[in-house]
């Protein structure tokens, strides 16, 4: 089946209010008629608004399919998309994430292009499509989309063919690649086969480079279901590096969430479900930097961590968090670490407390049920008698409580 351009959509970044801050984001684009100049960088009349995690020379043009409109129309209930809806500059019919490989050369128009990694998906996308859960849906679906790296410039049109002109070494699919970050389990020769192709980004090159310095230091990439043994993995990269203060967030009066993103715009590797950062902080630059680890706090994910700190009374590191540091500030983050965590598996893993009561008798609660995946398009938490919280993932042939 021959692929063609259906739409070619740009638009410039510009701020838009959002949660009660501004967002600079060009993640709305729309259609435009005749001839477009694709340079280097940029379409002509298209732009980035975070060039840290977006744009560049291996992230030029973002294309997604016809088919991934299909598949979300029917998935959300929704019949509004327009070409433009994901934030891509290329909607096309054809090309599929389970056939394009990275390394793969297509002319478009008077263009020639490369693939060089999948869409990493950025929270602007919930933005745009006015569904908060929509990057984490993108990853869990697996219909990331992928970038063109622009190989000689020129010329594309809405309609335009797209030919394919050369293979990618290795052969690994858009969609191939994308499991291999993002889905537990990263096998060393997979690893080593996606190092192996030239074309793949810088960024991910790193990410994939982090994991197998993992695997070769004994830390432990795969794992069977339930809670990880004591020794864990190894943490992703010694040392620290730097985070963004993408989201700061009151959840109560004395509780703060941070979600961090790296100044660089690379991937960081998804955290296990349990593990935790350690935050150097430095409220005065004159004394010794505060060590502190907080527990990560939402889905794992390549793109952000997120903790939540607790301001304890006459907490210096919880006191600076809560009323010094802004959305944009710069922290040294540490590696995901930790091993007690939970892995993905078949059966329900359920986590109890033991306490004495009713004389001498040890009571069992249960505390949390965890389904087979989180990873799941719903959640529900619900609380039920007593102390008792229950956090269900429902899954195909379980009751949701």
């Amino acid at each position: 089946m021959t692929a063609h351009l259906l739409s070619l959509n740009v638009g410039l970044p510009r701020d838009f209010a959002w949660r009660e801050k501004t967002v600079h984001t060009a993640i709305w684009k729309a259609p435009v008629q005749g001839r477009r100049l694709v340079r280097r960088l940029n379409i002509d009349g298209d732009g980035q608004g975070d060039l840290a995690g977006h744009g560049g020379e291996h992230r030029a043009v973002f294309v997604y399919q016809i088919d991934s409109y299909h598949y979300w129309q029917s998935q959300l209930g929704r019949n509004d998309f327009t070409y433009g809806q994901f934030g891509e500059n290329f909607t096309v019919d054809g090309l599929s994430d389970q056939e394009v490989c990275i390394g793969d050369r297509y002319r478009v128009g008077s263009a020639l292009f490369e693939v060089t990694q999948p869409r990493v998906t950025c929270y602007r996308v919930g933005i745009r499509m006015n569904e908060p859960k929509m990057a984490a849906l993108l990853v869990a679906h697996g219909r990331p989309g992928f970038y063109f790296r622009v190989l000689e410039e020129g010329e594309v049109e809405a309609g335009d063919e797209i030919v394919k002109v050369a293979a990618g070494l290795e052969r690994m699919t858009v969609f191939e690649i994308n499991a291999l970050l993002y889905v537990p389990g990263h096998p060393r020769s997979q690893l080593e086969r996606a190092l192996r192709i030239p074309a793949l980004s810088a960024g991910w090159r790193a990410s994939f480079h982090a994991l197998l310095e993992q695997e070769q230091s004994g830390g432990e990439l795969t794992g069977n279901a339930g809670l990880a043994p004591a020794s864990g993995p190894s943490p992703a990269w010694q040392g620290f590096r730097p985070l963004r203060v993408s989201r700061k967030v009151r959840e109560s009066s004395n509780v703060i969430s941070l979600v961090l993103e790296p100044v660089d715009g690379d991937p960081l590797i998804a955290a296990l479900p349990g593990q935790f950062i350690v935050l150097r902080l430095r409220p005065t630059p004159d004394v010794p930097a505060l060590m502190r680890s907080y527990s990560l706090s939402g889905e794992p994910s390549a793109e952000r961590y997120r903790v939540s700190v607790k301001r304890e009374a006459h907490g210096a590191a919880g006191a600076y968090i809560d009323d010094r540091l802004q959305v944009g500030d710069v922290l040294d983050a540490s590696a995901a670490r930790g091993s007690f965590t939970l892995r993905p598996g078949d059966a329900p893993t359920y986590l109890c407390d033991g306490r004495a009561e009713r004389g001498s008798a040890t009571v069992v609660r249960p505390v949390l049920w965890l389904g087979p995946s989180a990873t799941g398009p719903t959640r529900s938490m619900h609380r039920a008698d007593g102390n008792v919280l229950i956090c269900c993932w429902p899954a195909p042939g379980r009751r949701r409580h």
